[in-house]
């Protein structure tokens, strides 16, 4: 790199390539709320705590420090179960029942 310039229109670029990533994942978490039934399921604590353990875990292998792998995924998965609460809320509807098409 031989300017500011180019290393930020790099880092641009990345940050396309992870939006569009991103974007891919969340349609997998919708699908995959579509299978729990209640707000448990979507917290699921044991679940998080294995997504971020292998983060960490390819972090390392990759070179990039463990502890950015686990804010970022964090943040991320945090995000995303916010994302299902609000949705598991709407199917709901005031009443709390589930509803359907």
């Amino acid at each position: 790199m031989e300017s500011l310039a180019e290393v930020r229109a790099r880092i641009d670029g990345i940050d396309g390539e992870l939006v569009r990533l991103l974007t891919e994942r969340q349609g997998l978490v919708r699908s995959a709320a579509a299978f729990k039934a209640d707000e448990q399921a979507v917290h699921a604590p044991g679940r998080v705590d294995e997504v971020v353990a292998l983060a960490r875990r390819r972090a390392a292998d990759a070179g990039l420090a463990p502890e950015v792998a686990e804010a970022v995924w964090r943040a991320m998965i945090g995000a995303f179960i916010e994302l299902e609460l609000a949705e598991h809320a709407a199917a709901r509807g005031p009443a709390g029942e589930r509803r359907t098409g």
